[in-house]
């Protein structure tokens, strides 16, 4: 409770944390950032899978790997990732999967760019709490809606 306050409020079936076996792919050539998140996020109860690049993901798409939620970077070489989540969407395995931005960038015509591109919410790079409350709260909702 001291990292996250609410860590027993967000609970599913029998008291088991909503985040306890959820699977998230990090997709972020960063690796300092990779280095904040992944471990803020297994904290928090995920199981995470990094990736440094959109083909790297896309190769895991491709052999039907699944994920509850998917985090991505937008400055990406090769691949952006507004180029990424339009790709990622086109594909049945995760064309239901809610794919989150993170970017260094937060303004409104960025979010708005961003939901265009077909990502589901969008998170400042260095708002580490927003970030967990936004999965946290993705993964409550498909929990509800199962």
């Amino acid at each position: 409770t001291q990292v996250f306050e609410d860590w027993f409020r967000k609970e599913g079936p029998a008291g088991v944390p909503a985040a306890y076996g959820k699977k998230i792919l990090l997709v972020d050539d960063s690796s300092f950032f990779r280095a904040i998140v992944r471990p803020m996020l297994t904290m928090a109860g995920y199981d995470v899978r990094e990736v440094k690049n959109a083909a790297e993901a896309l190769a895991l798409r491709d052999r039907d790997e699944r994920f509850d939620v998917i985090i991505s970077d937008i400055e990406m070489p090769g691949m952006n990732g507004f180029e990424f989540v339009a790709e990622a969407k086109k594909h049945e395995v995760w064309c239901d999967t809610p794919i989150v931005a993170l970017s260094a960038h937060g303004t409104t015509a960025d979010l708005e760019r961003g939901r265009a591109a077909g990502f589901d919410d969008y998170v400042a790079k260095f708002d580490r709490e927003g970030l967990v409350q936004v999965v946290n709260e993705i993964v409550s909702c498909k929990g509800e809606a199962a």
